[in-house]
This record gives C-alpha cells, structure tokens and sequence, in this order.
C-alpha cells in the first residue's frame, strides 16, 4: 500500500526499543488526575513534545501500558510524555466481551458502545489538551495515537475545526469512515489489522491529502498493539513491536 513522502527530517527513533515483556509486565509510568481524568503518565520531565494515546474499550491493560512506554522511552533525540486518559472511569468494557460471536455479546457491546460514543471523546479533548498545555508549558505541540475505539476518536478530532494535534496516528481503527480523511489536516499514519476491511482502509488512504503511512498487518488480529495482543506468541509480539517502531518513526520524520 503506497505512502506519500516523509520529509527527510533527522530520524533516529525505533533504534532503542527495550525488550517487549510477554507477561506480568511493570509499568514505568504513574498516575495523576488531570481535568478530572485518571491518566497514566510515562516519559521525562523535560520532554517538549506530547503523546495522548486513546486506548481501546477495554481500557488499561499491560500490552496497552507496555507500547505507551515504548513510544515515551525508545527515541534518545526526541523524548515524548505520553499519557493515557481513563475515559471509562474505572468500567471498561469486559474483554470477554470480545469477539462479540453471540447475540448476547453483541447487546452488551452495543449498550457499551452507546454509553461511550467516540464523539463524546473526540468533543473533550481540545479541552483536555488546554488543560495539559497549562500543567506541562514546556511541552509545545501534542500529537495523538488511539487503538481500534480509540483510532475512531483520533479519526474525528483530527477532521474536526478544532483539532489541537500536530500529527496523530491510530491503529487497528473501528468504524473506519474514509470520508473522514478528507478533514485530516496533520501528518497520519494508519496501521490496520487483517480484520479491517481493506477496501475502506485503501479508500481512506486514497483521501488523505497529507503526508501519511497506512499500512496492513494481514496476519494481525484487530488488537494487537494493545489490549488483544498475545506477547507470547513470537509472531504477534515481533508485529507488535513493527507497529511502535513504525508510528516512532513516522512521528520523528513528519512531526513539523
């Protein structure tokens, strides 16, 4: 699947990645309340550039932590402070839920969905990140990733008139919509799983006008560089750790 050009920036991210942990990972991170939110905070004090990651319904899990650690720690020329809001308040969606292969599934991720439409999320965070700007002034320019539920929200800030991201990124996307691409004024990147329709994810890429990657992991399951991941299949976790090093090095060559 074809790409436009990066700009030829210096890039050195994706040489430091540490060892993905399969099980019983530790997260490097804390957590604060900011704007009334739950967030996981990871990365240096005196990181001037910023990394909302919108996780996936089912909210804070280990393989989700672990890459927001990755993408906070792995690039020695531009640290990042990243930081993951809790939307759900402390009720994500139970991954059990997942595939939604009955009707009773499918209901209660329906209701889920319905409760925490990705709309209400992307309205938020222009706010959110005033709030952020003020708590961390030297941090300059915000830029965003977000897992399948999460893409979606991504998706819409950035098409939005209020976009505050300077280049945003999402991964294995729910309810890809190209008609949404047309909106997206920053530097993006997609990577979708096998379990996307590729005919929508070729489609938002042929509406893109900016610099962009958009690539499919045929052989990856919707979830893999987060909650879904099984770290300890060899194959998963060396896509898993592709797909950070990708956006790691899409952010370092295309962040303006």
């Amino acid at each position: 699947m074809s790409t436009m050009p990066a700009s030829h920036g210096h890039n050195e991210a994706c040489c430091n990645i540490p060892p993905v942990v399969s099980k019983g990972y530790a997260a490097k991170g804390t957590y604060e309340d900011i704007d009334g939110l739950k967030t996981y905070t990871t990365g240096p004090s005196d990181a001037t550039k910023g990394i909302i990651v919108i996780y996936d319904i089912f909210g804070y899990f280990d393989q989700t932590l672990q890459g927001a650690d990755i993408l906070a720690t792995s690039t020695d020329h531009q640290p990042y402070k990243v930081l993951m809001p809790d939307w759900f308040a402390g009720s994500p969606c139970p991954i059990e839920w997942y595939p939604p292969n009955t009707d009773d599934k499918k209901q209660k991720l329906g209701a889920f969905f319905g409760k925490n439409p990705p709309p209400g999320v992307a309205a938020r965070l222009p706010g959110y990140v005033a709030s952020l700007r003020a708590k961390y002034p030297s941090i300059t320019s915000w830029g965003i990733l977000g897992f399948c539920w999460g893409g979606k929200v991504v998706s819409l800030v950035t098409s939005g008139g209020s976009n505050p991201f300077a280049v945003a990124a999402e991964a294995h996307p729910a309810m890809v919509d190209p008609a949404e691409a047309e909106g997206i004024k920053v530097p993006f990147i997609m990577l979708a799983s096998g379990e996307e329709p590729a005919d929508k994810v070729e489609l938002f890429r042929q509406k893109l006008s900016v610099p962009n990657h958009v690539e499919i992991f045929k052989d990856q399951i919707h979830g893999w560089m987060a909650a879904r991941s099984d770290l300890a299949d060899p194959r998963v976790k060396e896509e898993y750790v592709r797909g950070y090093k990708t956006v790691l090095d899409f952010f370092g060559k295309n962040w303006p």
